[in-house]
This record gives C-alpha cells, sequence and structure tokens, in this order.
C-alpha cells in the first residue's frame, strides 16, 4: 500500500492470493537470441565513417544505414543519454520502448534487441557490446540502460515545480529532430518518443513502487554498441541531470558531452538480412471467417 491510500481490509485468503506465481506475460522461446559471434567477428577491419559530440544538456541527430554500427561512449565523465530511434524513410516507424521492456525486461544489455512501434514492430537494432554489462542489478533492484523512464520534460518539470526548462531531454530531442528533417517544431515534438536511457542506473521502489534514479556507474571509455538493422536516424540528449545521481532537468548537475560513432564493417555479419516487416495482416478480424 503506498502512503494516503485508504487502508482496506482484505479478504481472508488475501495471503494465499499474493502467493501465486507470477507467469511471464510474453516468453520469448519463440524469439531465438541472437548468436552474437557473426557481429562481432565484422567488426574486424570496420572503418569510422561518422562521428558526432553530442553536447552535454543538448541533443544531436545521427544516421546509421542499415548493417553498420553505432557506439555511444562516455568520453569526459559520468553522463547519460536518452536515445531515439527512427527508421530513416518513415518517421512514424520508431523505437517501442514499452514493447521491447515487454520483451525483454526493464533494462537492456548484449543481446537485446531494440524494436519499433505498431504496426511495425520488428527489430530497429541489436545491441551488440555493453561495457556496463558487469553491474547488473544491485541491491536496490537498480540497473543500467532502462526502458522503463520516458525522458525528462518540460511539461512534467511545469507540472511538478512550475516555469519554462527547455533543456529537458524532451526538448532537446524535438530541436535536434527538427534542426535534422526540417520539421517544424510542432511536427518534430509529435515523432519525439519514449527512449533509451543510456547509462542511466535507475528501478522501482520496493515499498511505494516509484522509478528512482542512482549515480550512474559510467567511465570514460564505457561504451553501448548497436547494429542497425534498417536504415536508422538516431537522436541522442546528453541529459542535463549529468549522472543523474540527485536530479535531472538541471542547470546544477555536472554535464559532460556524449560521443556517438558509425562504423562500416568489411563484410556483413554472416546470416544477417535486413528487418522483415511484420507478419500480421492487419485485418484486425474484419471479413474473416
Amino acid at each position: 500500500m503506498k502512503p494516503d491510500q485508504p487502508d482496506h481490509v482484505g479478504p481472508a485468503d488475501a495471503q494465499a492470493r499474493k502467493a501465486v506465481k507470477p507467469v511471464i506475460c510474453y516468453p520469448v522461446s519463440g524469439l531465438p537470441r541472437p548468436d552474437l559471434t557473426p557481429y562481432l567477428a565484422a567488426r574486424a577491419g570496420w572503418s569510422r565513417v561518422a562521428e558526432v559530440l553530442v553536447p552535454a544538456r543538448e541533443a544531436r541527430c545521427f544516421d546509421v544505414p542499415a548493417g553498420h554500427f553505432f557506439r555511444i561512449t562516455s568520453v569526459e565523465g559520468p553522463q547519460v543519454g536518452d536515445l531515439n530511434l527512427w527508421n530513416a524513410a518513415d518517421l512514424t516507424e520508431r523505437f517501442f520502448s514499452g514493447k521491447t521492456r515487454a520483451l525483454h525486461g526493464t533494462h537492456l544489455s548484449a543481446g537485446d534487441r531494440m524494436w519499433s512501434a505498431l504496426p511495425y514492430l520488428r527489430e530497429m537494432a541489436l545491441i551488440t557490446e555493453d561495457t556496463l554489462d558487469w553491474y547488473g542489478f544491485d541491491g536496490f533492484g537498480g540497473s543500467v540502460h532502462d526502458v522503463i523512464g520516458t525522458r525528462c520534460d518540460p511539461y512534467t518539470s511545469n507540472l511538478l515545480s512550475g516555469g519554462q526548462y527547455h533543456h529537458c531531454c524532451h526538448s532537446n530531442l524535438t530541436r535536434a529532430l527538427a534542426a535534422r528533417t526540417g520539421l517544424p517544431l510542432w511536427q518534430a515534438e509529435a515523432h519525439v518518443h519514449d527512449v533509451l536511457n543510456v547509462f542511466m542506473c535507475t528501478g522501482f521502489t520496493r515499498d511505494t513502487g516509484q522509478y528512482f534514479m542512482k549515480a550512474s556507474p559510467v567511465r570514460p571509455g564505457d561504451f553501448i554498441e548497436f547494429f542497425a538493422a534498417m536504415d536508422l536516424i538516431g537522436g541522442l540528449s546528453a541529459c542535463p541531470g549529468g549522472d543523474c545521481s540527485s536530479e535531472h532537468s538541471s542547470d546544477q548537475a555536472a554535464c559532460f558531452p556524449l560521443l556517438v560513432e558509425v562504423f562500416k564493417p568489411l563484410a556483413l555479419p554472416e546470416g544477417w538480412h535486413p528487418a522483415l516487416a511484420n507478419g500480421y495482416d492487419r485485418s484486425h478480424g474484419i471479413g474473416v471467417v
């Protein structure tokens, strides 16, 4: 029970009801876990074809062709980043953090995929390496690279404390996508979506179930790496919360840039092919006998 809620008396079998074992909502046994061996082998002799340094408290967009790798690296100090992904040919196909969470769990690491929104629901990118995978889950239930937080935004900031703060990750990503595409801000904003919180250490409190954050364990040189399953536009915001040890959307937190690098392999990973369209026929039961 959360604070300030009525103290309702439960049924006589309350403990038995609470003792029922949980069932995984989306068993992924029919979704083979990727063999990372050919992806890691494909990095031999790769060439760096682009790099973007994302300034502290700002965001930048970058392009990743299908079959290329991209890597996000901490370069100066502990810093978290908010990552959006779009299909470069169709901005309405974008990263679906909720379904990715339902399939892979609250936090992502090497071997997990980033899935696109309905009605597409196909692989956008595969995480190929994560130098923070040693962290696992700590005693508070915290872990790194979450898909449970939405992104800091000026609307929630205004709701909770008033004022107009423009360097929230939502606004950062809106400005970056508008600059990349030429869309007006109001149109670009509609495409900004829930994120992969890169390097952020988060979880839920055991007593109240509230979303928490704590100091990121990221160190300069740590990185998370991805393989693009389609032509992508990426957007990355260097969060104004820095390492998110105390607050986000702040001008007081120590913040640092993040480096994005794009690599072209000499040859594609053995057995890889571009992401296929989802096989559902989209009839939604109409005309089905």
